[in-house]
């Protein structure tokens, strides 16, 4: 079986790699790089509840004891706090770590997985692709082409995704455009070794009244006592230097203390700039985009990386069922559709703020309660919640099914992520019902209160179990029935269906086998295929 080929090695592609092989996909992982992963405390990611749950199940969970569950976000502004925002159950905590401490776990799991493969020190120069497969041509890392002598390779697999960076070579290959806009921001940041007085909160401070602060400030907590801190540069390419950057650290930190600076140790700095782009298209044929190399997103605390695995979250069971033959190639397209709309949705709220937020709108006067709107719109990507933040919904998806007759208390939640309960497996043990993503094509969960104080034995053979677990078995595709006490919003005897990137399909009242296998058909891409053939005759 031909593998899956994959161009680049970040977290987008060492996460998809180990993604394809939970579904029992074998994957090639070409990666331009040949040294070890550089550690660096200013480069560090943020990922949400839902990526950093993705990211345990792939590369285990130990890599989160080296990143911070940020306790809340205060806004500061000036000397004076505009706002305070605990993260609890309803405002669930990110994750902040070294993007190399994510890296590194990825690598050390994808070592220790049979169905992948990495072959560093490689490029990519062309592909080829036909009906049966994609035919990619490298050259070994630093060599000028595959001319004889060159350490030219060929390889063959079904697929290639290109999860190589802003500056892709698969996208090039393709000619897909990628506008947007250039240096929407600029940062100067720092990871310092520093006590300070905000016991593991994110700090949002506007206009801080020391000199040398800029016009916005952001800090974050890293494990050992560690910090990353963030300053907004002016438009027009204010050059840093070593000394300029060591005098913000010096008075930031002055400013957050007593006014005279503690005691640090400088780890590292740098200074990134912020683009937002958006591929055409993430999908030509056999080959696609994921990760950076289809978007490019954060100004405004919306993290790059998160939105990368997603990607992945939301490709890598579809490419799995076109591989395994219970789905058509038609299913891709819904990647596409998905997952670009989300990324341009928060574009578009990014580069609607901005202006507001940077005081170069005329309409912020006019803007009813201006100061509580514009104190929302600078942590609301911060705070993973509202436009720029929010996690992902599809509810007007393709493979969104029809709501059913009648219509159950808990759909209010399908296209969203699932909530993370307590579930019973069908071996009898209990699990979090997050566990189970990414393992077969679908989630059945019944909700059943009671069942957690009966022997399995009992409640197996009970009530709607039997009717249900008949009719999940006769699913066209692979499913994996499993029961919970109780579901927000769900009564007693409400079915759930899941799909494998933990998005709430379908909710019904009782059991009914036709409505679950139609839906598990829609949600499978069964109908993609008639739906292109009437489009094409359409055209």
């Amino acid at each position: 079986m031909d593998p899956v080929i994959i161009v680049g090695a970040g977290p987008a592609g060492l996460a998809l790699s180990l993604a394809l092989a939970r579904h029992e996909v074998p994957t090639l992982l070409l990666d331009q790089s040949t040294g070890p992963d550089e550690e660096r405390f200013a480069r560090t990611v943020v990922l949400r509840e839902d990526t950093a749950a993705l990211a345990a199940r792939l590369a285990g969970t130990g890599f989160t004891r080296s990143g911070t569950r940020l306790a809340g976000v205060r806004s500061l502004r000036r000397r004076q706090e505009v706002a305070a925002h605990t993260f609890d159950e309803a405002l669930p905590a990110p994750l902040h770590l070294p993007q190399h401490t994510l890296t590194r776990a990825l690598r050390d799991a994808l070592a220790r997985e049979p169905l992948a493969r990495l072959v560093r020190g490689t490029r990519l120069d062309h592909l080829e692709q036909d009906s049966g497969g994609v035919t990619a041509h490298t050259s070994t890392a630093g060599t000028g082409g595959t001319a004889a002598g060159s350490g030219g390779s060929t390889w063959r697999g079904s697929h290639l995704i290109g999860c190589d960076g802003p500056r892709s070579t698969v996208r090039k290959l393709l000619d897909v455009r990628f506008p947007g806009r250039t240096a929407v921001e600029r940062h100067a940041v720092a990871a310092v070794r520093c006590t300070l007085p905000f016991a593991g909160e994110e700090i949002l401070h506007r206009n801080p009244p020391w000199r040398g602060g800029g016009t916005e400030i952001t800090a974050r907590p890293l494990p050992g006592e560690r910090w990353r801190i963030d300053w907004l540069l002016p438009p027009g390419g204010e050059l840093v230097t070593p000394e300029a950057l060591v005098a913000r650290v010096r008075a930031t930190l002055a400013g957050w203390t007593d006014g005279t600076t503690p005691p640090y140790d400088l780890l590292d700095t740098g200074v990134y700039t912020v683009h937002h782009r958006l591929a055409r298209r993430w999908r030509a044929g056999r080959v696609l985009l994921a990760g950076d190399a289809a978007h490019l997103l954060g100004a405004l605390g919306t993290p790059a990386v998160d939105e990368g695995l997603r990607d992945v979250d939301n490709l890598a069971w579809k490419l799995a069922l076109v591989r395994h033959g219970h789905a058509a190639p038609e299913l891709l397209d819904s990647y596409q559709e998905e997952r670009r709309a989300v990324v341009a949705s928060r574009l578009r709220a990014a580069d609607q703020s901005l202006p507001i937020l940077r005081g170069g709108s005329p309409l912020r006067p006019l803007l009813p309660g201006s100061a509580r709107g514009h104190e929302a719109l600078h942590s609301d990507g911060h705070l993973g919640r509202g436009p720029l933040g929010a996690p992902p919904a599809h509810l007007h998806s393709p493979l969104t099914p029809a709501p059913p007759h009648p219509r159950t208390s808990a759909d209010a939640g399908v296209g969203d992520l699932v909530t993370d309960v307590p579930v019973t497996a069908e071996d009898g043990s209990t699990v979090r019902l997050r566990d189970r993503l990414g393992r077969t094509a679908l989630l059945v969960v019944l909700v059943a209160p009671g069942t957690g104080v009966w022997d399995r034995r009992h409640w197996m053979t009970a009530g709607v179990m039997p009717r249900l677990a008949e009719a999940v078995a006769g699913l066209p595709q692979p499913a994996e029935l499993l029961v919970a006490e109780t579901y927000p919003g769900a009564a007693a005897h409400t079915v759930l269906l899941v799909r494998p990137d933990g998005h709430l399909a379908l909710a019904l009242s009782g059991v009914d086998e036709s409505q679950l296998r139609a839906a598990a058909r829609t949600v499978c891409g069964a109908d993609a295929g008639t739906r292109e053939e009437a489009a094409r005759a359409a055209r």
